[in-house]
Order: structure tokens, then C-alpha cells, then sequence
């Protein structure tokens, strides 16, 4: 294969774990690797002969990483890699592909054409990005990528999850890779703070869980939201929503009232944040609060305010509650806060009630109505001594429209819910549906399917958004069906 027969081979793994044919030549580092010993008692299951070619596929691995490790410590030393990370560009990642040419063919490994490529473009993902991640991280399909431990990485595509060929070296490896996220971000996993959250460049959300609470190797959950993102066609294309319920929502936005979005987790819930305000107009001052920065507003006049952790002493932390109260002497017309999950959701109530109007904000529940215990149990487990009347009558002076955002078995996610809070009736919180989805069934593709209606109630709200200078046609709430599901057979 590389036109030398006494040579002995040295099997390349793709990633993944198949393999390409390298070859090393004796003397390299050490002896040329022998055949596996004799196996006497082979595992369960496995003759001898198929344990004797698991053990030398693993030294085969074990060749190849030290090859790279070795390659890539070199580069190290030859290079000002602290200069370099102040440059950007093609021409820096060509000048160090260049210089990691030269290292490998001062190796005493032959390797041909496509196996040195490959090598050289893995040290180059180890210096410049995330490693075996790289891959995955410019596939625009992928939506999620869920890290179980070093040897077991998962994606989500399309809302279905599989199983990746993708492996890290060892913990040691996942773990330098997580650290190259955290702390491009300020932050830090260790065993002092073992969970975290963080961001990559792209705006993606990243939530690492190492050893000791991360029993089987550190943990790696990576949200993504691509580089074009989800817009309100691709909504209206997709069947997530349709284009009336769109228009009203739009008119709720720029008439100032306060939306909540509810939903689960992968629901899409900061996505649809995310477009909701895209309705707000450019002449308002918008104010941002999030534990990990992912909203990318297109307004001018944005500032963005991000938590931070406790140090490694345990002081310095600035919880969302800290910048929700400041933000308040901030001036802002709009108060867009990432996700509201303890102390900070009756100050988001408060805000909302004392002419911070046109705020936005998600939560975790699964149903508009869910959506109101949602709220009365974080405000009572922040230790705010209130009774459930007081609560809820915050909600329903603060809150104008709740939105509930859903993924429904198969993978498709819909906006189910659209519902006025019209106030209280005794001591509960009356709402109304103006839209709603209605679940038809399964398809042949083990997708849900269903049908948009609306439901032929007006919301209450109509003249304040004429106000406004929002003119909707009264005929899209008119009770008919707005669009149905095209089922996979």
C-alpha cells in the first residue's frame, strides 16, 4: 500500500474507530509492536482468534494517538500558539497546516496521502477547536449533540436521535475540550464547580456535568442554533405555526404586551423567544438576561447582561435575579429575560406590572395553564412568604398572552397554545385560547400529526393594539380550521 513490503503497517482509525493502513518503520519509538501474545482463556463469547485482533486493533489505536500526541506536542514547542490565537483567518490555519506537514514528515511513520490529510486535520481541530467535535459542529443538520462519557456521543438530526462513530481519546481529552469552552467564557469546571454552563462562538448553549456527579466520565450537552437561524418562514414552512397566528403575535409585540413562552425542555422554547423579538421595533432600548448568552437580536440598541458563577472561593456570583433588578435602573423599554427558573420570577412579574411593558420571558411547563403553577411553585420555593391568591394575581395583571411550545413525538415541534390571561375569577387565573394545534394521530413515519384551528374567541385586548396602530383583520379569528398536517404514509 505504500509501495515499501517489508515495512510494517500501523492502522490509522477513522473517527469512529474503522481504520486506515499507515505504516511505521522499525525504531520509530521503540521496537516495531510485535503480535499480541498467546490468549490461553479468551472472553465470553469470543474465540481466541477474535480477542487476539481486538487486542491488536487496540494497540494499533494506541500507536496512532501517541503518533498524534507526539506531533502535536511538537507543534506546541515550535509555535507561538498564544500569538496566533490573536490572529484570525484561512491564512493562520494554512501557516500552521504547513508547519504540522513538516513535523509529520520528520516522523519515522510512513504514512500515504489521505492518512497523513487526516492527521494533519485532526491536530489542526485539537488547536484550533473542539477535536472530534469539529465534524459535527459544521454539520448544519445537527440540532443537538449529547456527549455520554468519553466512547459514547449522540446527535440529534431532523428530531431523531443516533448514535455517532465519534470518540474522545479518554476522559482526560473530553475534559481539555470542555475546558476550552468554559474558559472561553470566563468560566470553570473542576471539581470545585463540577457543572456549568457555557457558549460556543456560534451562540450555542453548552451545559458540561463532570466526576464526581458525572458518574461514568464528564457529560456534554450541546444545544445548537446553527448558524442561519430558525426564522418565521421556516416556521410557517415547517407547519410550526401558521401565518395568521404569526401576524397576531406580531401585533402583540409591538403593542407593548408582557408574553410569556412555556414549553419543555427541547421544545424550542429560546428559539421562538428569539423571533418573537425580532417584532420589536429598532427605536426601543432592549435589555437582555440570560445564565448563558444565546439571544441574537438584530435591533441596534441591545445590551446584553449574562450571570456569572461564584470563584473558586465561593463569592462573586451575580445570579439573574442580581441583573434583573438592575437592569430595572437601566432604562430599558423592553426586559427580555432568557429563562425564568427561581427568585428572579416575581421580580419579572414586578417588572412587568410597573411599566416595563412589552417584556418577554420563558418558562419550563407544559401547558399554558401549567404555565400559572409554574410560577406560583418558583415564587414560593425562592422562600417568598406569599399566599397563592397574592401570586397569582401578580400573573394575571402582569401577564398578557402565554405561549406554549411543544416537540410531539417523531421529533416536530409546534406552537400549541396561544392564550389571553383575561384575569381572575375568585381565586383562579381565566384564560382563553385564541389558537390552538389539535393532535390528529401518529403517521406512517412516526411523526405526530394534526391541524391549527382558531378557536373563535377574540382576545379582549383588540383596541389596545389598534392603539397601537396595529389593525388586524377580525377574520382570522374566526372558529375554522388554519392549516392541516400532511401525514407520511
Amino acid at each position: 500500500m505504500f509501495g515499501r513490503s517489508k515495512v510494517p503497517t500501523l492502522k490509522v482509525p477513522k473517527q469512529g474507530g474503522s481504520t486506515e493502513t499507515a505504516a511505521e518503520k522499525p525504531g520509530a519509538h521503540g521496537p516495531a509492536p510485535s503480535a499480541a501474545p498467546p490468549v490461553s482463556h479468551a472472553p465470553a463469547g469470543k474465540s481466541p482468534s477474535a480477542a487476539n485482533a481486538a487486542m491488536k486493533a487496540g494497540d494499533r489505536d494506541d500507536e496512532y494517538y501517541e503518533l498524534k500526541s507526539r506531533i502535536h506536542r511538537q507543534l506546541v514547542e515550535t509555535l507561538d500558539l498564544t500569538a496566533l490565537s490573536k490572529r484570525s483567518g484561512e491564512d493562520v490555519r494554512e501557516e500552521v497546516r504547513q508547519v504540522i506537514a513538516g513535523l509529520c514528515d520528520q516522523q519515522n511513520v510512513l504514512l500515504n496521502y489521505n492518512d497523513k490529510q487526516k492527521l494533519i486535520s485532526e491536530i489542526l481541530d485539537e488547536t484550533f477547536g473542539l477535536g472530534p467535535l469539529e465534524g459535527l459542529l459544521k454539520d448544519p443538520l445537527i440540532s443537538d449533540i449529547l456527549i455520554n462519557g468519553p466512547k459514547q456521543v449522540y446527535v440529534e438530526r431532523k428530531g431523531r436521535l443516533t448514535l455517532t462513530g465519534i470518540s474522545f481519546r479518554d476522559n482526560a481529552h473530553l475534559m481539555h475540550v470542555i475546558d476550552k469552552i468554559v474558559s472561553s467564557v470566563g468560566r470553570r469546571c473542576d471539581e470545585v464547580s463540577p457543572m456549568v454552563d457555557a457558549r460556543l462562538k456560534d451562540g450555542s448553549r453548552v451545559n458540561a456535568i463532570i466526576p464526581p456527579l458525572a458518574i461514568d466520565g464528564p457529560s456534554v450537552s450541546i444545544r445548537r442554533f446553527g448558524a442561519d437561524p430558525i426564522t418565521w418562514d421556516d416556521y410557517v414552512r415547517f407547519n410550526s405555526v401558521t401565518p395568521e397566528m404569526v401576524e397576531f403575535l406580531k401585533a402583540c409585540v409591538i403593542a407593548h404586551l408582557n408574553i410569556i413562552v412555556a414549553g419543555g425542555t427541547g421544545s424550542g422554547k429560546t428559539t421562538l423567544l428569539n423571533n418573537l423579538s425580532s417584532f420589536i421595533p429598532d427605536t426601543d432600548r432592549i435589555v437582555t438576561i440570560e445564565d448563558a448568552a444565546e439571544l441574537r437580536l438584530r435591533q441596534p440598541h441591545v445590551v446584553r447582561l449574562e450571570s456569572r458563577p461564584p470563584n473558586i472561593e465561593g463569592k462573586g456570583r451575580i445570579s439573574i435575579r442580581d441583573l434583573l433588578i438592575n437592569a430595572l435602573r437601566m432604562r430599558p423599554d423592553r426586559i427580555v429575560v432568557g429563562e425564568c427558573r427561581g427568585a428572579e420570577t416575581l421580580d419579572m412579574l414586578q417588572a412587568m406590572n410597573t411599566g416595563h411593558d412589552g417584556s418577554l420571558t420563558t418558562i419550563h411547563a407544559n401547558s399554558v395553564r401549567d404555565a400559572v403553577q409554574r410560577v406560583e411553585t418558583m415564587v414560593m420555593m425562592a422562600g417568598f412568604d406569599l399566599p397563592i391568591k397574592a401570586i397569582r394575581q401578580q400573573f394575571a395583571s402582569a401577564v398578557h398572552l402565554v405561549i406554549n411550545a411543544s416537540r410531539l413525538t417523531g421529533g416536530p415541534r409546534k406552537i400549541m397554545s396561544i392564550a389571553e390571561v383575561q384575569g381572575m375569577e375568585g381565586e383562579a387565573v381565566t384564560m382563553q385560547e385564541i389558537f390552538k394545534f389539535e393532535q390528529i394521530g401518529v403517521d406512517g413515519a412516526g411523526k405526530a400529526y394534526g391541524r391549527f384551528v382558531a378557536t373563535g374567541l377574540r382576545p379582549t385586548f383588540l383596541e389596545r393594539l389598534k392603539s397601537a396602530g396595529v389593525a388586524l383583520d377580525p377574520g382570522i379569528f374566526e372558529r375554522r380550521v388554519l392549516s392541516t398536517d400532511q401525514p407520511a404514509q
